[in-house]
């Protein structure tokens, strides 16, 4: 076989896959706001701004986001003055949380801090909400529906940080107990080749173009969203 027929049987299609940019979850009273509702904040926008000058020569031709209002920001900002249609998937919205006043007060550090353990099971809930389980049934039954899909080569999915897990473990071929060792910061890409027959290939996780070398970014989102929810609440 010569070169060019290899190079056509190892053909892969690109997929881009976004963390949406930063948003502040909490007021100043340590109250939440409605994750359907809640927009990018300042820094959040010019996250997905620096994605997308990274991303500015990329022939995406197929664009996708969580019906969320932070992902649907993201992956606009992202795309900018590109004539794209923006593609929203309600599977994609990330994991839902319950009511946080139906935490114990004991418990609510380690419901934020572990809420992506290595001890998770499907049965798991986050924040005492959606079980990961469900989240994980959804998001491979979105996936799945992308990679049949075959009119794309290049495709940006712009979601969430545990939705963004499930693909992930996936692609890899490991389960729940590696969710502790991803990170997905705010704005993030990862970039995932994929094959004719599905077969994943994992090019880069969790690059932040607007702080390549993550200075600044030590803690993790959960510890991160956990001293948002106690910065306004009585000591």
């Amino acid at each position: 076989m010569d070169p060019t027929e290899k190079l056509q049987q190892w053909k892969r299609r690109r997929i881009y896959l976004m963390r949406h940019g930063d948003v502040s979850y909490f007021d100043a009273a340590g109250r939440p706001f409605r994750p359907d509702t809640v927009p990018l904040n300042d820094a959040g926008r010019l996250q997905a701004e620096a994605a997308g000058r990274l991303l500015a020569d990329v022939p995406i031709d197929r664009v996708v986001a969580s019906d969320l209002l932070r992902s649907i920001e993201t992956a606009s900002l992202a795309t900018g003055g590109r004539s794209l249609k923006l593609e929203t998937c309600e599977q994609l919205r990330e994991i839902q949380p319950g009511r946080l006043a139906d935490i114990p007060a004991a418990d609510i550090e380690t419901a934020f801090t572990k809420a992506f353990a290595s001890d998770l099971t499907p049965d798991a809930r986050f924040l005492g909400g959606e079980t990961l389980g469900s989240l994980i049934d959804r998001v491979h039954k979105c996936f799945a529906s992308f990679l049949a899909d075959k009119t794309w080569n290049q495709l940006l999915i712009v979601a969430h940080g545990g939705v963004n897990r499930v693909i992930l473990a996936g692609a890899l071929g490991v389960g729940l107990q590696a969710f502790a060792a991803f990170e997905q910061d705010p704005g993030c890409l990862n970039i995932l080749d994929v094959d004719s027959a599905g077969h994943m290939l994992v090019r880069l996780v969790n690059y932040t173009p607007d702080s390549p070398i993550k200075k600044g970014l030590e803690l993790t989102t959960m510890e991160s969203l956990y001293l948002q929810y106690c910065s306004g609440r009585p000591s």
